[in-house]
């Protein structure tokens, strides 16, 4: 087989507060030729997430740093172009955390094997990938029931648009934030929201005030910053918090102040639990099996943002923290094609 030519997004510098296009580079790399028990896979769509900014600052957070002159990587949906290892053949979708390239080879474990009767085969990356698992596990976190109050803030992301959905089937009132009236209409019309508001408009407690006057049970929280401090105002003696991200605060070049009411998780008997989605991948199974279904059945509706070109994937990278993205945001790399 000829030499594969591949295009990939390597770091150069570390960002201090908002990164930017300069501490990116787009390069050309001829891959290897392949060995035995080593896969050929083409990259039909990779992933941007926030919590990659954590990856690009020197040290170790819960996640090593990305690695200065050498690809990022990241999820990723792809097709298998030439196999030589007998897990996989030509044609084969499969999953990976070889995003940031379009082209790859790896071993078989490297790789994970997923349905084409699932369309589009980006929902992998999103309502039925590790988005929709950390929403799926954060509702479980805290045991999310029938007639539990919930709010959600970055409620039109990847995660929130999935945990007010996955919260509705449980039988939850759902409140939902967001960044423009357009993220707004999408969380009442398309994500059944009962309310959502524009944290835009006005302060979020007040917000918070007219649409829960009795308070909330649950707040999921994807923000942090004000958004925390206000719910920790909102919520009811023996709420919980789920501790999912802090998008507000990830470009902060030095370390932020606390709420100023965190003693209300003492007078309130409020119970806070952050999580890291891989440390439930022995329940992925049951994730894919309950989710799917809800997918698979139109009651669970997987909403992107599709940026096109590998050349195009920083700038929809920087645009998570500008908040162009409604649900997830995808970076399509090739079109999707069966090999024979």
């Amino acid at each position: 087989m000829p030499k594969i030519a591949s295009r990939e997004i390597r770091l150069v510098s570390r960002p201090t507060g908002i990164p930017t296009a300069a501490n990116f580079t787009l390069a050309q790399v001829e891959l290897a030729p392949l060995q035995d028990h080593q896969v050929l896979v083409r990259n039909l769509y990779m992933s941007v997430d926030p919590y990659m900014r954590g990856r690009m600052n020197e040290g170790t957070s819960y996640v090593p740093p990305f690695d200065l002159g050498k690809p990022l990587d990241g999820g990723a949906v792809g097709e298998v172009i030439e196999s030589r290892a007998r897990e996989f053949k030509p044609g084969d979708a499969v999953t990976s955390n070889l995003g940031w390239r379009e082209c790859f080879i790896a071993s078989p474990k490297e790789l994970r094997p997923v349905s084409r009767e699932i369309q589009p085969l980006s929902v992998y990356l999103g309502a039925l990938g590790m988005t929709g698992m950390t929403a799926w596990v954060g509702l479980n976190l805290v045991e999310v029931k029938a007639g539990d109050v919930i709010f959600i803030s970055g409620a039109a992301g990847a995660v929130g648009s999935v945990a007010g959905q996955l919260a509705k089937l449980r039988g939850c009132r759902v409140i939902g934030s967001a960044g423009s009236m357009e993220k707004v209409m999408f969380l009442r019309e398309e994500c059944g929201f009962d309310i959502a508001f524009d944290y835009k408009i006005g302060p979020v407690l007040e917000q918070l005030n007219v649409e829960a006057p009795d308070g909330i049970d649950v707040y999921f929280d994807n923000v942090g910053g004000e958004t925390l401090e206000a719910a920790l105002s909102a919520l009811r003696v023996h709420g919980r918090i789920i501790a999912c991200g802090g998008i507000s605060n990830y470009n902060a070049e030095k370390p932020q102040p606390g709420p100023s009411n965190l003693f209300n998780m003492i007078t309130k008997r409020l119970t806070m639990k952050g999580l890291l989605v891989r440390d439930w991948l022995d329940r992925q199974g049951e994730f894919e099996r309950e989710v799917g279904g809800y997918f698979k059945t139109g009651k669970l509706k997987s909403k992107e943002t599709v940026v096109k070109g590998i050349d195009q994937a920083v700038d929809a990278f920087l645009g998570l923290f500008e908040g162009r993205n409604v649900g997830k945001m995808v970076v399509e790399l090739a079109s999707s094609r069966a090999v024979s």
